[in-house]
């Protein structure tokens, strides 16, 4: 790729989104990138202070539901490549309000597939999915790229649905297209009402630790930064029209994951171990509650090469620690300081 490369990266102030931004900004400093982020709840410029000055950053606030301000963004910039991470992601969220899902995941995709095919620039769209869509496993298997779609959610089937707009955009326009499907992230900046954040937020605050169910439920873990390695790896390498999977191998229960983090945080904060796992409490099931996922990301490693750089304990550890060493900006995030953010520091410039 060229000097003068842009790179529109879609969700770049939210969780996983920052962690991709930072990454193609310090590795690619020829690259000029564009953060596209509409600034939701999940949205926080705050995830991105160490590098928001850098020459070749640039934010953009924006919705891509706005079909207009979409086509009229690609015709400015001309961008050479999209990394759309843009999503409504929290199940219970979807379950609540499904329409907001169906405009954002759906909707929102197809605005920026339409202006990606326009022109004669040939552009890579890449689209970061979800494991979500497969549905749920039994006690054994893995869910591979030939795996049948069974979404269980309003989340997981806009997701679907997403994922379906951009194959066929590859077969009807011959689109460059790749799409991954990932398992469930975790690490830095990740926001507290997901299980790991909330989980370290309560305990360090002595408040209960919801548990659904039973804690039976098993997903497979992978940390964030490994996860943007992937994202990397598949942008500038991925065969065009294909499908990868990312995973970490690492399946665990929820119960087992929370009892595991309730030790490590007794031993971050100096307490009796024990002190942490006396908070859980179980709370009723949630509906449509899928029992398992496990990725096997066996095509990405034989491929392309990658594979986890962290194990599960090690991840879990560095998260903790980051959490423990930033309470500010966990404080901020739940007390919804962090949305004056944006207006401190881009209203004026």
């Amino acid at each position: 790729m060229g000097s003068t490369t842009k790179i529109l990266i879609t969700g770049g102030a939210g969780f996983i989104g920052s962690h991709v931004v930072r990454r193609f900004i310090k590795n690619y400093p020829s690259y000029q990138i564009y953060n596209l982020d509409k600034l939701t709840y999940a949205g926080n410029l705050e995830n991105l202070r160490d590098i928001d000055k850098s020459p070749n950053y640039h934010f953009i606030k924006g919705d891509i539901v706005d079909s207009e301000f979409i086509q009229q963004l690609f015709s400015e910039h001309d961008f050479d490549g999209i990394i759309h991470l843009a999503a409504e992601s929290h199940v219970d969220r979807s379950i609540a309000n499904p329409i907001e899902f169906v405009m954002t995941n759906v909707v929102g995709t197809v605005n920026l597939l339409n202006a990606a095919r326009k022109g004669d620039k040939k552009r890579r769209f890449y689209h970061i999915s979800t494991d979500e869509v497969y549905g749920s496993l039994g006690t054994s298997g893995l869910f591979s790229e030939q795996t049948k779609y069974d979404p269980h959610s309003p989340y997981s089937a806009s997701k679907a649905s997403s994922d379906h707009f951009v194959r066929a955009y590859y077969d009807t326009y011959g689109l460059d297209i790749v799409i991954s499907n990932c398992s469930n992230n975790y690490g830095p900046n990740h926001f507290p009402e997901k299980l790991i954040p909330l989980s370290i937020n309560n305990i360090r605050n002595n408040n209960a630790l919801p548990v659904y169910g039973k804690g039976e439920n098993v997903r497979d873990w992978l940390y964030v930064e490994d996860h943007a390695s992937a994202i990397d790896l598949i942008y500038h390498k991925g065969k065009s029209g294909e499908t990868y999977n990312v995973g970490g191998l690492n399946e665990w229960k929820n119960i087992d994951l929370i009892r595991f983090l309730c030790k490590t945080m007794d031993v971050k904060l100096g307490r009796e171990i024990g002190t942490s796992e006396r908070l859980i409490t179980f709370v009723k099931d949630r509906a449509g509650h899928d029992l398992r996922y496990a990725i096997d990301a066996s095509k990405l490693r034989n491929e392309l090469g990658w594979k986890p750089s962290v194990t599960f304990e090690e991840g879990l550890e560095k998260t903790v620690e980051w959490y423990l060493r930033n309470t500010a900006w966990l404080d901020r995030v739940t007390s919804g300081e962090y949305r004056n953010y944006y207006e401190q520091q881009y209203t004026h410039r």
